[in-house]
């Protein structure tokens, strides 16, 4: 081998090992994103329980409950979309439960021509989930009291301004005779998971790198000769 091709090969070899293993290694994390997903979705699917006393976000995210009472008049109204639907509204209410709790309701999603219109109290059972979403950052506009819309699910802050416990009930079934809104319910659907995409960019660049390296090599071998 010509002296000259040696230095360029260990190093088209070094890189290509180098971006073979961060593949791997996405490989890895797509394998543990998938697993945990995986758990995700059985426990939202699970057989609800009642609302924990004092639950909080560590123990009991995703928790299915089940909980009967009034659904007040007292209203949030979230900023939201829905796919192949467009631009509307959360409605999040205050749910006085049976039990004498007041809690946060989300109950699903309105077009914007609805956000107004009237949703009487009404006694329901509510099946859903616990959720204590992460919507908040520091670009996220604070909420336009005067119109009643708010730009992101603030549970702490929803909680103050409607007075109930820090705890939202996210709406899957509802036992309403007539739905006001439709549910909006939690899945796994906004955890992101482009791990699969990370392994194809790096095998992918991997593939790149080898392919210049040779083409290098074939180009100091054919000046050589």
């Amino acid at each position: 081998m010509n002296k000259r091709m040696i230095v360029p090969l260990l190093f088209g070899l070094l890189g290509a090992g180098i971006l073979v293993r961060l593949g791997l290694w996405q490989l890895e994390r797509l394998q543990w994103k998938t697993e945990m997903l995986a758990q995700i979705d059985a426990k939202i699917a699970a057989s609800p329980v009642a609302v924990r006393d004092s639950p909080n976000k560590t123990e009991h995210q995703f928790l299915p409950v089940k909980a009967g009472g009034v659904i007040t008049t007292d209203e949030i109204h979230v900023l939201a979309s829905v796919q192949k639907i467009g631009a509307g509204y959360r409605i999040i209410a205050a749910f006085e439960t049976n039990g004498g709790r007041r809690l946060l309701l989300d109950r699903g999603f309105v077009a914007i021509a609805a956000k107004d219109s009237p949703r009487p109290a009404v006694s329901a059972e509510i099946t859903g989930n616990l959720h204590w979403p992460d919507e908040m950052n520091s670009a996220t506009p604070p909420p336009d009291q005067s119109r009643n819309i708010w730009f992101a699910r603030d549970i702490a802050a929803m909680a103050a301004h409607l007075n109930t416990e820090p705890v939202l009930l996210v709406q899957r079934h509802s036992s309403e005779v007539a739905l006001v809104t439709t549910p909006f319910p939690v899945t796994s659907s906004g955890i992101p998971n482009r791990h699969l995409e990370y392994v194809i960019t790096w095998f992918g660049l991997a593939l790149v790198w080898l392919g210049m390296t040779a083409y290098l090599i074939w180009r100091i071998r054919r000046r050589t000769n």
